[in-house]
């Protein structure tokens, strides 16, 4: 790997730190941060200046506050770099969830996208789906044995399709599984979106299933956003990296199961 290179992935998983680290704080100052990671004034400067671009964080006079709004939403490409490890993760978890033959409406969304990179490990899937890059993954995967997807108007640099007409279809069908994504989830509001049409696709979607299982990870936990699109308890499953036993014993209190990876790594 040439210098070049290496310096960039540096970088990066720097400005991911750094977003962790605001995100949990709420603010930082540059020196603090300096400190933190034992990089130059220039360099923490420059950083902010990069995630203040992609809408990530707001600079201040010496420092960074988080950028959070209830009606604000993420391109692909940045939803795609954060908290990947733990996205893949839930996916694997979600993967357990289902079986050869099973009909499932696959929801837009990365964590979703690295669900359908492992649906080659079942068989004799049938799937639908109004994300264009699941479309593409699944598109010449042997084990799908059909796949369709939601028509309607794109949704730039989300790589997803929103219905441009009142008539989805999607009321005449009946699916063994929705697997969802959502941008926030607090166990007062459910899932939440924070786009009203999306919000709309993702309830008619619900309605036709005969399980919900919902992708959430731990970052989105106590996070509402714009638009409610699941209550609790049309939720059958509920899939994260990891969450607190009070959040836990509060879901299986309104009937959800709760599959997460600190469970798998509990010992017997």
């Amino acid at each position: 790997m040439n210098g070049h290179v290496e310096e960039k992935l540096f970088t990066q998983e720097r400005q991911q730190a750094l977003l962790a680290y605001v995100e949990q704080h709420k603010k930082a100052t540059v020196a603090e941060l300096c400190q933190l990671y034992k990089v130059s004034t220039a360099t923490i400067r420059n950083d902010l200046r990069e995630m203040e671009k992609l809408m990530l964080v707001t600079r201040t006079h010496g420092g960074v506050l988080i950028r959070s709004k209830t009606g604000f939403e993420m391109m692909a490409q940045e939803k795609a770099t954060r908290n990947h490890d733990e996205k893949v993760r839930i996916a694997r978890l979600a993967l357990a969830q289902i079986e050869d033959g099973d009909t499932l409406l696959l929801d837009t969304g990365t964590t979703t996208l690295e669900l359908a990179k492992l649906l080659g490990e079942r068989e004799r899937l049938s799937v639908i789906t109004n994300d264009l890059l699941i479309a593409m993954t699944l598109e010449e995967m042997p084990s799908i044995a059909n796949l369709f997807i939601i028509g309607g108007a794109v949704r730039q640099k989300l790589h997803c399709v929103i219905p441009s007409t009142n008539n989805t279809g999607l009321s005449d069908l009946i699916v063994d599984k929705a697997i969802m994504g959502a941008n926030g989830f607090t166990i007062k509001n459910g899932a939440t979106t924070p786009d009203i049409r999306q919000a709309s696709l993702k309830r008619e979607m619900i309605a036709c299933a005969s399980n919900v299982i919902l992708l959430v990870d731990s970052k989105k936990f106590g996070r509402d956003t714009f638009a409610k699109f699941a209550e609790i308890s049309e939720i059958s499953i509920f899939v994260t990296d990891e969450i607190s036993e009070e959040n836990r014993a509060s879901l299986e209190s309104k009937g959800v199961m709760v599959v997460s990876d600190s469970q798998q790594n509990m010992p017997d």
